[in-house]
Parts: C-alpha cells; sequence; structure tokens
C-alpha cells in the first residue's frame, strides 16, 4: 500500500453534443510533488484524471472507480475550474471512506483557503505555494496520527491552511525554493506516450503587476530561474525518452530577458537539439533581435497577453506598455514565427465601451495582420488583485450560458455556440450558484450592461462564432491558455 495517492485534476475538457475534446497536457507541478515525497521516503500512488477517457468522466461514479484502492492519504490537485466538481466528489469519496485524510493543492483553492475549508469539512487541509517542503512535512505529520483530542497535529507543518477542531489555522509558509535546477519531476509515475507534447518550464514565478493575472500571486510575485544548462539537459533527456521533438514552455516569465533567452537558444544549439518549441512573451520584454534568435534556436510559436487595445484599460490593469508597442511587437513577430497569438481580455468592470471599441479595433488589425487571436473573458478569480480591489457590494452575476474560457469544465453540452447544463450535473452548478465568493471566477459583473454588449459585438466581427458548433463561444480548446501540442 501507498504512503499516499496524489491526483491531477488540472486540466481543460470541452463536451460538445458529438463528442469531447481535451488537450492531456504533463501534470508538472504534481510530478514535481511526486518526486519530492518520494525522495523524503515516501511511496507515491500517482494517478492523473486527464488520462480517463470516458465520455462521462466527470461523474461521480467514474471518479469513485478512479479512486478505488487508494490509499489512507489523499493529496488532490486542482484548478479553479474544477474545483466544485473536486469537493463534491471529495464529499461523496469521504463518506465512504471516513478514515482517510484529505488535503487540497495546487491553485484551485487559492484566496479562498479559510472560505473552502469552512464550507467542506471533508477537506482536512489546504496547501499554499511550493509543495516540495510543505507536500512531505504534512505526510510525515498525519503518519504520526492523530492527536489526544482526536485531531491531527498539524501546527508544525509550513504553508498549509488547516481546521484544528472548531478553528482554521493557517501555518507561516514555506520557503521558496531557490535551486530549480534541483529538483526533477516523477517522469517514471507515468506514461509519457500519453501526452502529445512535452511541458517543461524555466522558472517559477513572475515579477509583473498585471492585476487581473491570478499566477504571479500564488508565487508571491517573485521569480526564481532555473539555470539554460538544466533546461537543455532535460529537453535532450525528455526527447531520447520519448522521441518527441515539440516542448511547450508553460510559464509565464520565460521571457525575463533577452540576454537570458538568447543563452538558452544558444544552449540549445550546443547541445546538437533539433526540436520546436513553443513560449510564452511578453510586448514590453522582447525585441527584434531575440525573437529572431528564438526563431532560428526552433521557436514554433510565441503567445502575448496585449489583453487590451486601451492605453486606460493597459494602464488600469499595470501591463507596462501601450497599445502601439503592441502592434509594433506583434508585427514584427508574424514575419519571424510561423504562428504568433494574441490574448485579448474583455468585460473588465472599468472597461468602456469606447474602450472596447478600441480593443476590437486593435483585434482586427492584429488579425488582418496574420495573428490568431484568443479573446478571454475575464475570469474574476479570488487571488487576483483586480478581484481584491473590487467593491464589497459589487453583485457578482452567475450567468451560465457564458462562462469565462479559462472556467470551462467539460461539463457543460457545447451547440452552435450556446452553452446549456446537462440534468445529471444541475447540482455542480446549483453548487457554484449558491457560493460566489468561493468560486468567483464562474461569475460576471453587470451581464447586460457589460458583457453581453462586448460579446455581440465580438460576435459581429467574427471572433465569437454564432453556428460552428465545433467552437464554444467561438473560443478554442487552447484559449485557456496551455500551448497547443499541436505543431
Amino acid at each position: 500500500m501507498a504512503d499516499v495517492t496524489l491526483v491531477n485534476m488540472n486540466m481543460l475538457c470541452v463536451r460538445y453534443v458529438d463528442r469531447s475534446e481535451r488537450e492531456v497536457h504533463l501534470p508538472l507541478g504534481p510530478l514535481y510533488l511526486a518526486s519530492a515525497l518520494e525522495r523524503a521516503g515516501f511511496e507515491v500512488d500517482f494517478r492523473d484524471y486527464q488520462v480517463v477517457d470516458r465520455v462521462d468522466k466527470f461523474s461521480h461514479e467514474v471518479m469513485a472507480s478512479f479512486l478505488s484502492g487508494a490509499a489512507s492519504v489523499l493529496f488532490v490537485s486542482c484548478m479553479a475550474n474544477l474545483l466544485p466538481f473536486t469537493l463534491l466528489a471529495l464529499e461523496r469519496y469521504r463518506e465512504t471512506h471516513p478514515d482517510t485524510f484529505i488535503a487540497l493543492g495546487g491553485v484551485g483553492a487559492a484566496g479562498v483557503e479559510r472560505e473552502v475549508l469552512a464550507l467542506c469539512p471533508w477537506i482536512d487541509a489546504i496547501g499554499v505555494g511550493e509543495g516540495e517542503v510543505s507536500g512531505p512535512a504534512l505526510l510525515r505529520a498525519v503518519q504520526h496520527g492523530r492527536d489526544a483530542r482526536g485531531g491531527w497535529a498539524l501546527s508544525e507543518v509550513p504553508g498549509i491552511v488547516w481546521r484544528d477542531g472548531d478553528e482554521i489555522r493557517v501555518q507561516p509558509p514555506a520557503c521558496r525554493l531557490e535551486d530549480l535546477d534541483a529538483l526533477s519531476p516523477a517522469w517514471h509515475l507515468v506514461e509519457l506516450p500519453s501526452y502529445a507534447g512535452i511541458n517543461v518550464i524555466t522558472s517559477r514565478g513572475c515579477p509583473f503587476p498585471c492585476s487581473f493575472c491570478s499566477v504571479a500571486p500564488v508565487w508571491g510575485r517573485k521569480p526564481v530561474l532555473r539555470g539554460v544548462e538544466s533546461i537543455v539537459l532535460e529537453m535532450a533527456d525528455l526527447q531520447e525518452r520519448t522521441g518527441c521533438d515539440l516542448f511547450l514552455f508553460q510559464d509565464e516569465y520565460f521571457v525575463s530577458s533577452s540576454e537570458r533567452v538568447r543563452k538558452l537558444c544558444d544552449a540549445i544549439a550546443a547541445q546538437g537539439l533539433t526540436v520546436r518549441w513553443k513560449a510564452f512573451g511578453r510586448v514590453d520584454q522582447t525585441d527584434e533581435a531575440t525573437m529572431r534568435a528564438m526563431a532560428k534556436a526552433g521557436c514554433v510559436e510565441l503567445r502575448y497577453g496585449v489583453e487590451s487595445g486601451s492605453d486606460r484599460v493597459l494602464s488600469r490593469v499595470v501591463k507596462g506598455f501601450d497599445a502601439k508597442r503592441a502592434h509594433e511587437v506583434l508585427s514584427e513577430a508574424v514575419g519571424i514565427f510561423p504562428g504568433v497569438d494574441a490574448f485579448y481580455m474583455w468585460g473588465f468592470p472599468f472597461e468602456t465601451l469606447q474602450d472596447f471599441h478600441q480593443t476590437l479595433l486593435h483585434m482586427i488589425a492584429s488579425r488582418a495582420m496574420g495573428v490568431r487571436i484568443l479573446p478571454s473573458l475575464l475570469s474574476l478569480l479570488p487571488q487576483t488583485t483586480l478581484y481584491q480591489q473590487l467593491d464589497p457590494s459589487t453583485e457578482l452575476e452567475f450567468f451560465p450560458e457564458l462562462f469565462p474560457e479559462y472556467m470551462l469544465t467539460g461539463h457543460e453540452v457545447c451547440d452552435r455556440g450556446r452553452v446549456r447544463i446537462a440534468d445529471e450535473h444541475a447540482p455542480i452548478y446549483d453548487f457554484i450558484a449558491k457560493h460566489p465568493r468561493i468560486f468567483p471566477g464562474f461569475f460576471h459583473v453587470d451581464v447586460e450592461g457589460n458583457v453581453l454588449p462586448k460579446y455581440r459585438l465580438l460576435q459581429k466581427f467574427g471572433f465569437y462564432a454564432t453556428q460552428d458548433r465545433h467552437e464554444l463561444l467561438g473560443a478554442e480548446v487552447e484559449c485557456c491558455g496551455a500551448h497547443s501540442p499541436e505543431p
């Protein structure tokens, strides 16, 4: 029997009338944690819910079968989109396994850890930040057993929020790891050929203050970088293991500086790697010479978060550049890379229609240059500065016909640009609707006055399809942010 069952619930699945579409990405975060647990001497039973190939995968029965034979300690990692399903599924699991210790990890509960524990007594603890330190410490403490009161003695475990009797306690955070090169995912716990495209990270954390971003706050806006030699050696090892030549750099801070990117490109060449790769860039950190070096080293796709064509909005969300500079960089990029993507976010509560018209014009101009446009409806995740600065009296409106792309769960049935909730999944959305302050990412501000008028304009100019059932509100599956494993 394993010491711990570690479950990955981080995934994106879009369900249509006649099929489901999913992109199966290597679960790097949980695999890094698994490696740390193994180094601490624990036996890990790793399970990835992404690879469950069932039309009805989001059912309690499938989840129960998936967890059959799990260890008495369950660590579950999930993102915000599947947090409601994960919580309800774990409630059902706890009913039949009352002695199981259940801890949540990942970014799903970020910013609402206390609220989740208060609502869900079947969750014993929630990890905050990096799990390589807190994970082994938590498992060690749980194995020591309950205290004299019958509770868990977790007061020495860093980086967790936990329930101590009737009190919810917050432990001091674990120290940030400074040497990422000393870490390695537990590749042996997964079937690498099951994953299309190989994910790699070059850093953890991002220092930029974009107010809508849900990632940078998780790391305290402090970046830690890997060495370029370590990155390239990992690529060479993974290519030898899998035969795959397409790598997906997933971290937002990939372009931390032109100098570092060029060093990575030189290291790829020095290693003799023949690879293709995709990365995220920043408008204010990228220049033409750097982009040409990236293309020469095998970069086939670069993605930029432009977010808005309105300088007023760009300033408000603290992007650090203006719309003119974004246009210039995109124009340079399309002449260099086979694929250039631009994210545009819409639906900000403070975004006027005049602001939005400027964004729409920017999107149209970018599309005309050959940029692929990836629009995203604002997702009000609780750890973001934007959400935290909302007036407390702001009404959050639940409008399930139009979910933000980041919050698609796979329960929805999508057909001809519309979304409907299947009867069997209605309890999940009832759960969401009752708890807007725990699941704010599913909600909007001013649907009639703010969201729908902009949505209709996006439809009018062809960014959101009205008839194509192969698209959900015109957004491709990969629009959520993860690179597509397709060339």
